[in-house]
């Protein structure tokens, strides 16, 4: 058929979720580090992209271009060869069909998301230090900025609902991959969902770890005064405390929801018997 039906991509996300329990610590430890820096290089697109579109093109289809353009991130880890935290959420279904251990599934969590964060935070330094926040007369920093003080500002539920739906997507997106067994499939059941979460405003832990950290960076660099200045009290949420008590807790735990309850678990629902054979 050139594709896989739903219950070949539930039975073929449980034995990936088993092959990634049992990866060396050091090779789950580079791949986590190289899908923080994958999701960054998307993150570092799309605001390259969107600066000074949405005077001209309006906010929705501004949206619609990040959304567009981050999907690279994603391609390059599942085509690539990655281990990002928020598709591991998928490792849930071996976990529920008994084909995987708790100890297997939390010690691939624990380790990719440190490493998520530290590839992320190497993009952080790369960029910063590249000049590419100066573009435009600084109009590139301007947004990585105002993007960084927009999501520490979001109240605990918002950013926890946003996870949920974030990850919903990017599991689905996962998913989807697997259904296809040619790299052109696998770019397009990945573009759309991806798309979809970044164009309805979602929040993505792993991205998070580098557009918050960047405007923090941001912050202190005295190019950016004038526009700390112009966001008032908002800026003053943008500390490290800010990022991780505002936004990385709980979009960190809306994304477990969305990938493990409403793609896992449901899945799981559906041929969880199957899966066991």
């Amino acid at each position: 058929m050139g594709f896989n039906t739903p219950l070949q991509i539930a039975k073929t996300v449980v034995n990936a979720g088993k092959t990634k329990a049992s990866l060396p610590i050091l090779q789950m430890f580079v791949l986590g580090i190289l899908a923080g820096c994958y999701i960054a290089f998307g993150g570092e697109l799309a605001t390259m992209i969107i600066t000074g579109t949405a005077e001209k093109l309006g906010l929705n289809l501004t949206r619609f271009m990040a959304g567009a353009v981050f999907s690279v991130g994603l391609m390059l880890v599942v085509i690539g060869g990655a281990e990002l935290f928020t598709g591991n959420s998928l490792m849930i279904l071996g976990l529920f069909t008994g084909r995987l251990s708790l100890k297997g599934l939390l010690r691939n969590w624990v380790v990719v998301y440190i490493a998520n964060f530290l590839g992320a935070l190497l993009l952080v330094y790369i960029i910063y230090k590249s000049g590419l926040l100066h573009t435009g007369n600084n109009a590139v920093g301007m947004t990585a900025l105002k993007i960084a003080v927009d999501k520490v500002n979001l109240t605990w539920a918002e950013a926890f609902y946003r996870g949920i739906g974030c990850n919903w997507l990017v599991c689905l997106a996962v998913w989807l991959a697997f259904a296809s067994e040619d790299i052109a499939g696998k770019i397009l059941g990945i573009f759309f969902p991806i798309m979809a979460f970044v164009a309805s405003g979602f929040e993505h832990s792993v991205a998070n770890m580098y557009f918050i950290p960047l405007g923090i960076v941001l912050k202190s660099d005295a190019a950016m005064s004038n526009v700390v200045t112009a966001l008032g009290s908002r800026a003053e949420a943008l500390t490290w405390g800010g990022f991780v008590l505002n936004n990385l807790i709980p979009v960190t735990l809306g994304n477990l929801v969305g990938g493990t309850i409403f793609v896992g678990g449901a899945y799981f629902i559906v041929f969880g018997p199957h899966l066991k054979e």
